[in-house]
């Protein structure tokens, strides 16, 4: 009988082969995930057998990620901010760098929970629902509105914040940008897509082939989900609220020249795990 061990050696093998990188955390990552074990039971169960059915799905599995298709995707799920959340075509991956928007905005926004006993957060772009449903998860307080123009990201975000315990305080709004959005908000965050349109068909295969291209493309210079959110947001900005954005590595300058043309002023600036600009946060003074 084909052990845990031996499956997992084989998939690293075939990895390593055809170039994929951290062949052996991928392979550890991707059997596990199909078969429902923590981290700890993959490293402490390799004598573990391994039946047909478990086998036929390891090999499945195996043959997508040789074809580039990103482990995560495979598995249907990701961890972010530790929460599960559920993938699907229409949303974007999220990241580890991303945690840092998240990171970024709860001090603000628990300050502001504090002194208005509530707190509504906007979300432009939300895809998996991920930043926003973090900062849910954290503040109590705390109700917002999810916003994206794909039907599918949207199902999959309030599913997300329904298997999360979340679906009360969470809602979903199928928008481009503030197009049919009322109300103000004390939060506005957004991921928006900045990789400029000439680049997507440089990117490494798992983004450009299983990213869905909306939440990708920036436009010419990738800047044009910030303009849009700049010359838009301070109808729906309230009083002492805060904008946070993800960035794109070289954006900083660019990003915080269109946001001080329309009167914000920089409060944070975090950089990302590999040290590149990642977050900027703006306030607007007279709001």
């Amino acid at each position: 009988m084909t052990t845990l061990a031996a499956a997992i050696a084989s998939a690293r093998a075939a990895f390593a082969d055809a170039g994929i990188g951290d062949a052996a955390i991928e392979a550890r990552i991707l059997i596990g995930g199909l078969l429902g074990l923590s981290s700890t039971e993959v490293f402490t169960g390799g004598d573990r057998g391994l039946n047909a059915g478990d086998l036929a799905r390891i090999e499945d599995a195996v043959a997508r990620r040789l074809k580039r298709e990103p482990v995560h995707r495979i598995l249907g799920k990701r961890e972010f901010y530790g929460l599960d959340f559920s993938l699907s075509e229409g949303t974007l991956e999220p990241r580890p760098d991303t945690e840092i928007l998240v990171e970024a905005m709860l001090e603000p926004a628990r300050r502001i929970a504090a002194q208005k006993g509530k707190l509504r957060i906007l979300d432009l772009g939300t895809g998996t629902g991920a930043i926003i449903l973090a900062l849910l998860s954290e503040i109590p307080q705390a109700s917002g509105v999810g916003v994206d123009i794909s039907a599918d990201a949207l199902a999959t975000a309030k599913r997300n914040a329904t298997e999360l315990g979340l679906g009360s305080r969470f809602e979903p709004m199928l928008s481009r940008w503030f197009d049919k959005i009322e109300g103000r908000f004390d939060i506005i965050v957004s991921n928006p897509p900045y990789i400029r349109s000439e680049v997507i068909q440089e990117l490494e295969p798992e983004v450009r082939d299983f990213d869905p291209l909306l939440a990708l493309d920036g436009g010419q210079d990738g800047l044009d989900a910030y303009r849009a959110i700049a010359e838009a947001a301070e109808g729906f900005l309230e009083e002492g609220g805060y904008i946070g954005l993800e960035i794109g590595y070289d954006q900083k300058q660019p990003v915080t020249s269109i946001f001080e043309a329309q009167g914000y002023t920089l409060t944070q600036a975090k950089r990302d795990y590999g040290d590149n600009d990642r977050v900027l946060v703006f306030d607007r003074a007279g709001l």
